[in-house]
């Protein structure tokens, strides 16, 4: 029985020897060299060679073969799956890893591009909230003001609209069609503000001093109509990111802008292209402000969620957006990275 069992296996070691030298010698040149070095052929073998291996080490053990035999298909079956599986696990991880660390960097990004153009940023904030600060005030002291700024037929429905409250909320449909609204608005109104700065600045200071006068106008009436709560309680929620977008679409106009009327030394389009790179990180990181301005508005600002909650939750915001703004991103600057 015992020489009926060595002649089997030295058979079947005879027949499966080719096959198992292959993959021996693929997972040693692997191991040593990386994965790299083998060819696309090589390593489409590596599959159909470990599965057939484990066949023969199954078969091994069932058949009660000596041990050098079955501790060297172990040995290969393991070698074989930790340098190839275990590699691919690891390169889906280090995928994860990357999208990960790409999300940090995009998120650090924009602050970071924010922060070289300060000065940019507080013109913008200047033309946008004296012209509003300015609205409230005018249209707080005489209603009749909000009218030269802002056409009758649009004030008084919105003050109706507010007069009501938020007793009923939204419904889901009404908060995705309101939703949709504010995003081609409010979009519609940062381009502007940002596109209109390859005239010198000009254009995006027209219309940041414009829209702040107009919605200052417009709170300031409504809340002379006696629905002052009511508007605050609605804008609290989403009004950092959005009017906060706007500024900053603005910023980035001017910042353009500017690169044309003051390039320096250097040549305009020298010069616009030297600010470019900071252009398009400001700009899209203002769309992502406008699109989760617009989610809140819409799901949100005009739900029956009671007027301290969306207080507080308003008040949280504005402070994680500044510290976002003024904090994020720091480190890696220090050590000399740009996006």
């Amino acid at each position: 029985m015992a020489l009926t069992s060595t002649v089997t296996e030295a058979a079947f070691g005879a027949h499966r020897q080719r096959d198992w030298s292959e993959l021996d010698g693929l997972t040693r040149r692997a191991t040593a060299r990386g994965l790299g070095t083998l060819s696309a052929d090589e390593v489409a073998r590596v599959p159909s060679l470990y599965r057939d291996v484990c066949a023969d080490l199954a078969r091994a053990q069932g058949a009660r073969y000596s041990a050098p035999l079955v501790e060297y298909l172990q040995g290969l079956t393991a070698s074989a799956h930790t340098m190839f599986y275990g590699a691919q696990g690891r390169s889906r991880r280090s995928g994860v890893a990357a999208r990960v660390s790409g999300f940090r960097r995009a998120f650090a990004a924009f602050p970071r591009a924010l922060r070289r153009h300060p000065w940019a940023m507080l013109f913008a904030f200047a033309l946008f909230f004296i012209p509003f600060t300015a609205g409230v005030a005018g249209a707080l002291h005489d209603p009749m003001f909000a009218f030269r700024v802002v056409p009758e037929a649009m004030l008084r429905p919105l003050t109706e609209a507010y007069a009501r409250g938020f007793d009923d909320g939204r419904g889901s449909g009404e908060g995705t069609l309101m939703a949709g609204f504010y995003v081609n608005n409010n979009v519609g109104i940062a381009l502007r503000c940002f596109a209109l700065g390859i005239f010198g600045g000009i254009g995006s200071a027209f219309y940041l001093v414009e829209n702040g006068l107009s919605i200052g106008a417009t709170l300031g009436y409504v809340a002379s109509q006696g629905a002052g709560d009511n508007i605050v309680t609605f804008i609290v929620g989403h009004g950092t990111l959005e009017l906060g977008a706007i500024v900053i679409a603005g910023g980035a106009g001017l910042a353009l802008g500017w690169s044309i009327v003051a390039p320096g030394a250097k040549t305009r389009l020298a010069s616009v292209q030297d600010v470019a790179s900071d252009i398009i990180v400001i700009v899209f990181g203002a769309a992502v402000m406008l699109l989760m301005a617009a989610a809140i508005e819409g799901f949100w600002s005009g739900s029956s969620v009671p007027s301290s909650v969306k207080r507080g939750v308003g008040a949280t915001l504005f402070i994680a957006v500044l510290l976002y703004l003024g904090l994020a991103g720091r480190g890696a600057s220090r050590a000399g990275f740009r996006p």
